[in-house]
């Protein structure tokens, strides 16, 4: 099973590892497209003007132009130690114990529009760069990332996907045959209505649950019954889609 998360806009700063390495990232099919799509994102980060149309960024962040900037110079931490926000607060990777740590490093995967997708460990420097960001002399990046990055990912032969990323993620790669996840919220009177920002924290809970958990997860029917163990309610919308209620 490999579960594949949605990354966050905000990332830790620092880091204590050697600068940004490709050739020590998972799925190195995907090499030459990462380093085409970070050279043109140290370029941007040379016009800051376009930089700031690009990358959809407000009069504050300019800082986040360094970061691309000092791309290639700047230190590195583990994928799950860079990436923040709501999500990575409810999985909360350092209090896991070693088992589950273990299980982290073997199972979780995270998108990302620089790198396509990372694993836990990979260790990758901060950034700034979305799924809807649009580079100079690229098209979209889904049309940038299609077909090398679903190739890469069906290539790794797991017998199942859990898809958490955002619709947007997604388009970069799409995974033939994951479950994904929607979360709902569901009023006194039963209507029920997608989750916006919170629906990263359950699908944060979510994964810590199934990095704690001994159940071998096969197909819907026993991701529910994980979910359920670990205090959500959960339904199956079909045998590719779990639904997580919350109130």
């Amino acid at each position: 099973m490999l579960i594949v998360l949605p990354p966050s806009e905000t990332k830790a700063t620092g880091g204590r590892g050697a600068p940004l390495d490709l050739d020590r990232l998972s799925l190195p099919t995907l090499t030459p497209l990462r380093r085409k799509i970070a050279d043109a994102l140290v370029t941007l980060a040379g016009d800051s003007v376009a930089a700031q149309k690009a990358l959809g960024l407000g009069v504050s962040q300019f800082d986040e132009i360094e970061r691309n900037a000092q791309l290639w110079s700047s230190p590195t931490s583990p994928a799950i130690e860079r990436y923040t926000g709501v999500l990575f607060d409810a999985l909360d990777h350092k209090s896991l114990t070693r088992a589950s740590k273990t299980k982290a490093a073997e199972r979780l995967a995270i998108g990302s529009a620089l790198f396509g997708v990372v694993r836990a460990s990979d260790p990758i420097p901060a950034y700034r760069l979305s799924a809807g960001s649009k580079l100079p002399g690229f098209g979209t990046l889904a049309a940038t990332w299609k077909p090398a990055l679903t190739d890469a990912l069906v290539g790794l032969g797991e017998d199942l996907f859990v898809d958490l990323r955002s619709g947007g993620y997604q388009q970069l790669g799409p995974i033939p045959g994951a479950i994904t996840v929607t979360v709902l919220t569901e009023n006194a009177s039963g209507a029920r209505t997608v989750v916006s920002h919170f629906n990263k924290h359950h699908k944060g809970v979510l994964t810590r649950s199934l990095l704690s958990s001994r159940k071998q997860v096969r197909d819907v029917n026993s991701l529910a019954a994980v979910a359920v163990a670990g205090g959500q309610r959960a339904e199956i919308g079909s045998d590719h889609e779990l639904i997580i209620l919350t109130d």
